[in-house]
């Protein structure tokens, strides 16, 4: 039997990548052939770190990850992922709203594109952390050493002039 070649893909804005990410990363690239992290470009979101930052930091944390590439992208998800060749797209899971929201998603991206999602959950620890979060609370002062690469807390902490 011959063995189907699998790419993926793992979308989302990683404003900024956290613990959570790397960890559904480094655990999705044990599943698939090769793995584009796709960090989303998005006009409605309010970004700290711009699309290429964003890029530069994520590459520079899976360098020595074999099959991982990362690139950037606008537009839809499920056309992104059929322009490069992916048959999956990988998705991270903390809680019960985001079951609900990615479920949603991904039944909307199969009947689309015809695209199946791959669902990950994050470790416990991770449970409860959002990028979001972590630019709430690291722009209000607070510590966030602990949830995200330290290359990424060096970084924001010189976006926010801490540095």
């Amino acid at each position: 039997m011959t063995r189907k070649y699998v790419r993926a893909v793992f979308p989302g804005s990683f404003d900024p990548i956290t613990n959570g990410h790397l960890d559904v990363l480094k655990r999705g690239v044990a599943l698939f052939d090769d793995l584009i992290i796709a960090v989303g470009r998005s006009a409605v979101k309010n970004s700290l770190f711009t699309p290429d930052e964003r890029v530069d930091m994520i590459k520079e944390l899976v360098k020595d990850i074999p099959g991982v590439l990362v690139e950037s992208f606008s537009g839809l998800t499920v056309e992104y992922a059929a322009s490069k060749g992916a048959s999956v797209i990988l998705r991270g899971l903390r809680n019960l709203t985001d079951v609900q929201y990615e479920f949603q998603l991904a039944l909307t991206n199969r009947s689309v594109a015809g695209i199946e999602t791959v669902f990950i959950m994050t470790a416990e620890e991770y449970g409860f952390t959002s990028s979001t979060l972590i630019r709430e609370v690291a722009t209000l002062g607070g510590d966030v050493s602990k949830l995200i690469p330290p290359l990424v807390f060096d970084r924001l902490q010189h976006k926010l002039g801490r540095l």
